[in-house]
């Protein structure tokens, strides 16, 4: 789902954070970058309407991410702590590693924009943990892409265009609706995507049930939100790609619901993944139902 918002020129740290103008509802404070892709916690997931009340993605004549970077930030003292990291650290970069060239990418692919479409080539480029205090709520998005761009420049990163870089805090969900959103903005004059994830350890709001036992609960639970985000930073990737007439993107209108129970990635690893919205799908009659009955849902697994 979208919150979108209207312009931002901010300057922080010397590091220049904008965003483009939106129209929609605003949700953070004035001049900040949109909150796109909230992935609404189990008890307020109807609150948030995540699979949309139209059956259809409408492509809003912007971009679409053909190839993408992904570098995730670790942010928090906690990050240093082995018994909190137990296997996240490793676990994410086993996801981003292998999720690229997987049957459950491709069912990102079918989306375009003028130049192109969606492809399953995505690069994984190590990780940053940086043990300073970590934002607390989650509920703005510049104290995230700040974090981002200083992140990057500290680590003397260049940030990519077709960059993503996705923020894990240390913090816990607490009384928040949410588990986790995805945006837009830059690091200077280069627009860069990016992400935020609470904590999920023992959190029942935001965890698939991954009963396999290949991943502590904590892991599972962020690596489905993390597919959750990263499907919907291929598909719209600066809020004007592909959503429906209710602002429900693709991964948005398949939230919480799965069409198998372990999927498996390029290297083999497996993983449980909601399912993305496949338009192709839901016209030729095939796929899985949403939380809305509409089958239109694919994971690469079974439904393809």
């Amino acid at each position: 789902m979208i919150l979108r918002t209207g312009y931002l020129i901010l300057l922080t740290s010397g590091i220049a954070l904008w965003a483009q103008p939106q129209n929609g509802h605003d949700q953070n404070a004035p001049g900040e970058p949109p909150m796109m892709g909230v992935h609404w916690a189990r008890g307020a997931a109807a609150a948030g309407g995540q699979a949309g009340s139209s059956p259809q993605l409408i492509f809003h004549n912007g971009t679409v991410m053909h190839t993408s970077v992904t570098l995730p930030i670790y942010w928090g003292a906690s990050w240093s702590n082995a018994s909190f990291v137990q296997d996240k650290i490793s676990g994410l970069g086993l996801f981003y590693s292998t999720e690229g060239g997987s049957t459950y990418a491709a069912t990102s692919n079918e989306y375009t924009d003028a130049t192109g479409s969606v492809t399953s080539v995505s690069t994984y480029q190590g990780s940053i943990v940086d043990l300073s205090a970590a934002a607390k709520n989650g509920n703005r998005t510049s104290p995230i892409l700040e974090e981002v761009c200083t992140a990057l420049a500290a680590h003397n990163v260049a940030p990519a265009k077709n960059g993503y870089y996705p923020v894990y805090v240390d913090t816990p969900r607490g009384h928040a609706g949410f588990c986790a959103w995805h945006s837009w903005g830059s690091c200077g004059n280069v627009p860069i995507q990016f992400a935020f994830f609470f904590t999920l350890d023992g959190d029942p709001g935001c965890d698939p049930q991954d009963t396999s036992g290949l991943h502590s609960q904590g892991l599972a639970a962020l690596a489905n939100v993390s597919g959750h985000e990263l499907s919907e930073a291929r598909t719209d990737p600066r809020g004007d790609g592909w959503y429906d007439s209710s602002g429900a993107e693709n991964a948005d209108k398949c939230a919480w619901v799965f069409g198998t129970p372990l999927l498996t990635f390029s290297s083999k690893s497996q993983w449980k993944i909601q399912g993305n919205w496949s338009n192709a799908a839901f016209s030729a009659g095939r796929g899985y139902a949403n939380s809305s009955g509409l089958s239109g849902c694919l994971d690469g697994g079974n439904f393809k």
